[in-house]
């Protein structure tokens, strides 16, 4: 059972010291509190938000703590379970001994109900949203929300959670630019650089219809996906002309297609098949027998490369699988439109000038306690201090699981809370800052005022004729470059969607903690914004509209991933044979506002390549 605390740890973004001590205590909190791995790691998210730890890794100094944490828990658990029942304390002890005390002190009450929503869903939850079965219930739910510090309330501000490059880091605001923002002391901003900034594609357009995709459109875009990697494995030449996996033969052969589950559940070792193309395969499915590899990671949806045989004909066995689509992804592309893209995504200047300082933030943008979008002004207020050359905002920003829009008591239309709270604080923000600041915002499908689609058209919002060239509105997924530096978006929780499904066996010298960098290590492996198949449940995916936008034409300097998951940032380096290694920024700046608390965001600045840069995660 260790290995599995161990292992829900790490699927919530956290990292265990290797001191053996720390396990066995968790083991046995799990025994006396009669607590499941992922209701201990859901605990702990609570305590590490609450007391604002730094870091992401679970310390033996930090467990005494926690204990006493878990023990006040389960007292108030009990207390709520059993509304009679009174637990003695010291103060109990000296009125029984005759002194002069009031009974009521004696008395732990449940907590104040002031920031308690009668109706209560995982929104509520700050914990990091499992993937697992064994969610929290709607009660839990209740006793998380009311546990968390209000964003009001909060003591620590825009303090660092994670610093990559450290050494490189410039210093942040020191404690008087922090009052003086508090004391909202306006001072003069002072010119910087305007970024270049542009737009690579618009795709789906505004006002496009949707809702009107059919089986056949589903089935082609599936099976033009796995005649492209076929083609691409070809023009490789490394692994030999694709055949027929469900062919029997005892030769070894080479076989591209799409994983696929042969149940409605979630994948096994067992329940693995392969789909090939309709050219060579007719579309007809095969078992995959894993056995022999020492180590894979899979999840539906996902087109592969496999080395094997089939001796009966109906299962192949695999020796070798490529999880990744090689560098001819445009084999398909004719000349003129592949010269096209190469000149469009390949930077046209010297390193010189791909440097550019960035925040980017994820919502929700306001706390589930009310519509007053606090951690979006002081963001903005924190950005007016920092003078980014560049503000990306992404979806949700009316989001449409907030308490208060899910049970209809707004008393406001969706659009005018859109433009009122938000394009209205942007717009104070880019004529404070002046005509150098540049604000980029993608949908979320879960914006109560924008359509429920994916891919999803951008925003489209009528500006000021004075700042019409300051704010950009992209579609979800998105794909743009500012200074030259190329970023690829997309407001889909893939990454916790992609932990939910993904299958995998890890060899013994292989580290297994970086689960975070594997899952997505996948997006950029597949060349796609959203490789999973069947989506996930909530996921409008429409391919009639426009299927090119999910693809990822050539890997991007920055990809950003905002994820319900740990906010991270990281290196994903991807390196075919003897080529040099292709290096990507992955980002998920997390969520701006967590229940009723405040969440994080990221602080990036990019100097022509990620070793020379630095980033920091921070908690607003």
């Amino acid at each position: 059972m260790e290995q599995e605390i161990k292992a829900e740890f790490e699927s919530s973004g956290f990292s265990v010291d290797d001191d053996g001590q720390i396990l066995q205590k968790c083991l046995t909190y799990c025994i006396n509190y009669k607590l499941s791995p992922s209701d201990l790691v859901s605990n702990w998210e609570i305590y590490y938000l609450n007391r604002q730890l730094n870091g992401l890794k679970l310390e033996n100094a930090h467990m005494d703590g926690f204990l006493s944490y878990l023990q006040n828990e389960m007292k108030q658990k009990i207390i709520k379970e059993d509304a009679h029942l009174h637990v003695y304390s010291s103060d109990d002890v000296e009125m029984l001994l005759g002194d002069d005390h009031d009974t009521t002190v004696g008395i732990l009450n449940t907590p104040n109900s002031q920031y308690e929503k009668p109706h209560v869903d995982t929104y509520n939850s700050v914990s990091t949203p499992k993937t697992k079965e064994n969610l929290l219930s709607s009660k839990d739910a209740t006793d998380i929300s009311s546990r968390i510090t209000p964003f009001g309330q909060r003591i620590s501000k825009f303090t660092s959670q994670f610093v990559f490059n450290s050494e490189s880091v410039e210093n942040r605001l020191s404690g008087q630019d922090l009052n003086d923002m508090e004391d909202d002391i306006i001072r003069r901003v002072q010119t910087t650089e305007r970024c270049n900034l542009q737009v690579h594609h618009l795709q789906p357009q505004s006002g496009c219809r949707f809702m009107y995709d059919r089986t056949e459109d589903r089935f082609n875009y599936l099976d033009n996906r796995i005649r492209k990697h076929a083609n691409a494995f070809t023009s490789y030449g490394l692994y030999g002309e694709p055949s027929d996996a469900t062919l029997a033969s005892q030769k070894n052969t080479f076989a591209v297609g799409m994983v696929c589950c042969d149940g409605e559940g979630h994948l096994n070792e067992k329940s693995i098949l392969m789909q090939g193309s309709t050219e060579l395969s007719g579309g007809r499915r095969v078992r995959l027998d894993l056995q022999k590899l020492a180590h894979f990671s899979l999840f539906p949806g996902q087109v592969i490369g496999v080395e094997g045989h089939n001796p009966s004909g109906h299962c192949l066995i695999a020796t070798k699988v490529i999880d990744y689509l090689p560098s001819s992804l445009d084999v398909d592309l004719p000349p003129a439109k592949k010269l096209a893209m190469d000149q469009d995504y390949q930077p046209t200047s010297s390193n010189d000038s791909r440097v550019l300082s960035v925040l980017i933030a994820a919502g929700p943008f306001t706390t589930t306690d009310n519509l007053l979008f606090e951690p979006l002004k002081e963001l903005l207020a924190y950005a007016s201090r920092r003078q980014p050359q560049l503000v990306i905002l992404m979806g949700p920003f009316v989001d449409s699981d907030h308490p208060e829009i899910k049970k209809g008591t707004v008393d406001r239309v969706f659009d005018d809370i859109f433009h009122v709270e938000i394009l209205r604080k942007l717009y104070d923000y880019t004529k404070y800052m002046g005509p150098s600041a540049r604000v980029i915002l993608l949908p979320s499908i879960r914006d109560a005022h924008h359509d429920f689609v994916f891919p999803q058209p951008a925003f489209d919002i009528r500006q000021p004729d004075d700042i019409s060239q300051q704010i950009a509105c992209l579609p979800n997924p998105g794909l743009f470059s500012a200074n030259e530096i190329s970023f690829g978006c997309c407001t889909i929780d893939i990454l916790k969607q992609l932990s939910g499904e993904e299958i995998s066996r890890t060899s013994a010298d292989t580290m297994s903690g970086d689960r975070m960098g594997r899952l997505a290590t996948h997006i950029l492996g597949q060349r796609s914004y959203y490789p999973l198949y069947p989506p996930s449940l909530g996921v409008p995916l429409d391919l009639s509209l426009a299927p090119e936008a999910l693809d990822i034409p050539l890997i991007p300097d920055i990809l950003i991933l905002p994820s319900d998951l740990a906010p991270l940032v990281k290196v994903l380096s991807h390196k075919e044979n003897n080529a040099e290694a292709t290096k990507c920024m992955c980002v998920n700046p997390g969520r701006l506002a967590k229940g009723i608390g405040g969440g994080t965001f990221v602080e990036l600045h990019y100097n022509s390549e990620p070793e020379k840069s630095n980033a920091s995660i921070i908690r607003i």
